[in-house]
């Protein structure tokens, strides 16, 4: 899965409709801009540091960046602007946005001066997963084998007991996934943001609890296509377990808020008030604003399977738009 993903992340520009997936930026405006103001406040009830680093993992085309910035602009916030990102059509994109960005291609190198201001929008969805499979001599392993040239998933043939945490109760052919390489970023994030301040803002699809069967999915022209069809060639994802990010930030000691649905959070935030001017300030685009809204917020879109996750230091207040239970109705 890291394999085909560095190259797909490294060929092509994959967002917008001639791309293979839209994610919520490119979907409107609003997405980019509520967050912006949602940095800008936590900042200002900090105190508004002076030295502060806006860090954005996997940017896209730059564009919640960009929205974000207009946004936090009209609250005197303006950090200095890092992307962690690989891609170097993607880097291309972004620096029109922001020329004056550094890049990075891993979190090592960010700022050690200053607090973080860390956005993850569809970013740890994409890093690889370990699956194990439980077969009638213990747990395995699942590997990627051939076979009549095509790719397969095959157990592996050495047991992984010392892997596997949960005594070996469930049926045979129970999948459990984790995700090492998300393990290991939140934890540099983790003792930067404990060591330096500052808040982390991870929003992505995913489940609150432990979850078994596979999520690994591939996306390519718009369309759901099987993982092991076009590796290398299609976009490859795996549902986020927030739960275990929530506990790799605890053990940092840092203040874990959410999850909480992505449309109940962009609500408490809100980001109905914001549709509400765009239509009144260009109303031959209310009804595109209001099909973006829903999109973004209703429980059958983005709202529910997305959720929002916020990691602040200790000493830094809480955030605004979590506390609240998913609302069927959002």
């Amino acid at each position: 899965m890291g394999i085909a993903n560095t190259a797909y992340y490294a060929s092509k520009d994959p967002l917008g409709e001639a791309g293979d997936f839209i994610t919520a930026p490119e979907i409107s405006q609003m997405f980019g801009e509520m967050i912006g103001i949602w940095l800008a406040d936590i900042w200002l009830r900090k105190g508004a540091p002076s030295h502060c680093h806006y860090v954005e993992l996997g940017p896209g085309r730059g564009t919640l960046a960009d929205d974000a910035f207009r946004a936090m602009a009209k609250f005197g916030c303006d950090p200095e602007v890092h992307f962690v990102e690989t891609s170097p059509v993607l880097k291309a994109k972004q620096a029109e946005l922001h020329a004056h960005a550094s890049w990075h291609d891993t979190v090592d190198t960010l700022p050690e001066d200053g607090p973080l201001l860390i956005v993850a929008n569809e970013f740890f969805d994409a890093l690889p997963i370990e699956q194990f499979v439980s077969t009638q001599a213990g747990w395995r392993r699942n590997m990627v084998a051939r076979e009549r040239n095509k790719f397969i998933a095959i157990a592996g043939t050495q047991t992984v007991a010392d892997k596997i945490s949960v005594k070996n109760e469930f049926p045979i052919g129970t999948i459990l996934e984790s995700s090492p390489a998300s393990i290991d970023i939140l934890s540099t994030l983790g003792n930067r943001l404990a060591k330096q301040g500052g808040v982390l803002l991870l929003i992505d699809y995913g489940y609150d609890e432990p979850g078994t069967g596979s999520t690994l999915q591939a996306v390519k022209d718009h369309l759901p296509i099987s993982p092991f069809e076009s590796p290398g060639r299609s976009d490859l994802t795996a549902h986020v377990n927030f739960l275990e990010l929530a506990n790799v930030a605890r053990t940092r000691l840092l203040n874990v808020h959410g999850p909480t649905g992505q449309g109940q959070w962009l609500k408490a935030i809100g980001i109905d008030h914001r549709a509400k001017s765009l239509a009144q300030a260009v109303p031959k685009e209310a009804e595109t604003i209001e099909a973006a809204l829903h999109r973004l917020t209703h429980f059958d879109e983005m709202g529910r399977l997305f959720r929002a996750m916020a990691m602040t230091s200790m000493d830094w207040p809480e955030p605004e738009g979590f506390g609240y239970a998913d609302d069927e109705s959002a």
